[in-house]
């Protein structure tokens, strides 16, 4: 057996996408209740689990696609290093984990199990169907950040913000129109589509779609540390100072898009790009230090 194969398909490295369920831990000032840790690591758990799960039948379902692919046809099941029964069963294991997990949380089982399930089924219909149209897709893409968001908040039993909630949703949003330019850049140079839906995309609609989704990010996190139920909540008025770490990481994302582009991968990003890497940062401490050192 090929362990490495089958790692290789559920894609661990991506696992640090479902971050995302603790976000409501942070946002709630609940990080350091041990509690609500647990809750939110088990919710983890449970999302990275139903996301492997996802990208094993995602690999079933594109490998006729994946093996004329240039890079994806390294893809285990592409590739033949896993046969597409093993993959099946593999798929099959991830979710029953995922819902394993659910078990233990604490409370809000059916709620956090609930949102989990609803994902699954919802990224299930976007491999077989909803990825061919544009916007659509990104918008899934999207929605499914939003959905962590609410799988965290379930899990430790805290209340999302309506600001946290279109945040993430657009932010995610950004970002995957930043990589569907690099879709687009790759259909003009080849003359071949990335994506059954990349000709319905164009450098001019991208670009705008970046620039919309970046302002009105901007605009929503300055919304969110000046609203008063905020305010009230951090007992501090001090946190609109982070929007500057905000307008910072727009703009270097902005920057590997259009003038490097690079931005086919936010996983990579983040893990590579060490300017990205200190302005996440530099906003973590300084929103960290605000709402649990300078609180009146």
């Amino acid at each position: 057996m090929d362990i490495k194969a089958y790692l290789k398909l559920i894609r661990p490295k991506q696992w640090i996408k479902n971050f995302f369920v603790m976000v409501p831990l942070f946002f709630g000032g609940e990080l350091f209740n041990l509690k609500s840790l647990i809750a939110g690591a088990i919710a983890f758990l449970a999302y990275s689990f139903a996301a492997s799960s996802i990208y094993c039948y995602n690999d079933i379902h594109d490998v006729d696609d994946d093996r004329r692919h240039p890079a994806k046809c390294h893809r285990p099941v592409a590739s033949g290093s896993v046969s597409i029964l093993r993959a099946y069963i593999l798929m099959v294991l991830m979710i029953l984990l995922s819902m394993g997990c659910i078990v233990f949380l604490p409370e809000n089982n059916l709620e956090t199990g609930g949102v989990i399930l609803f994902y699954w089924l919802l990224n299930l219909a976007y491999c077989v169907r909803l990825k061919r149209y544009a916007i659509v897709d990104v918008c899934i893409v999207a929605f499914g950040f939003v959905l962590r968001l609410f799988a965290g908040g379930f899990a430790s039993d805290i209340v999302l913000s309506k600001w946290i909630v279109l945040m993430t949703f657009l932010i995610t949003l950004f970002m995957s129109f930043a990589k569907r330019r690099d879709d687009v850049l790759r259909m003009e140079e080849t003359g071949e589509a990335p994506r059954h839906n990349t000709i319905r995309y164009n450098l001019t609609f991208i670009n705008q779609a970046i620039t919309i989704t970046a302002s009105v990010t901007l605009v929503c996190y300055i919304m969110y540390t000046v609203s008063p139920d905020v305010i009230e909540n951090f007992h501090t008025d001090y946190l609109y100072l982070t929007s500057v770490f905000v307008l910072l990481g727009l703009l270097r994302y902005i920057q590997l898009a259009v003038v490097d582009e690079e931005s086919g991968d936010p996983t990579k990003i983040i893990l590579k790009d060490h300017f990205t890497q200190l302005v996440v940062f530099a906003w973590l401490v300084s929103f960290m230090i605000i709402i649990y050192v300078f609180k009146r």
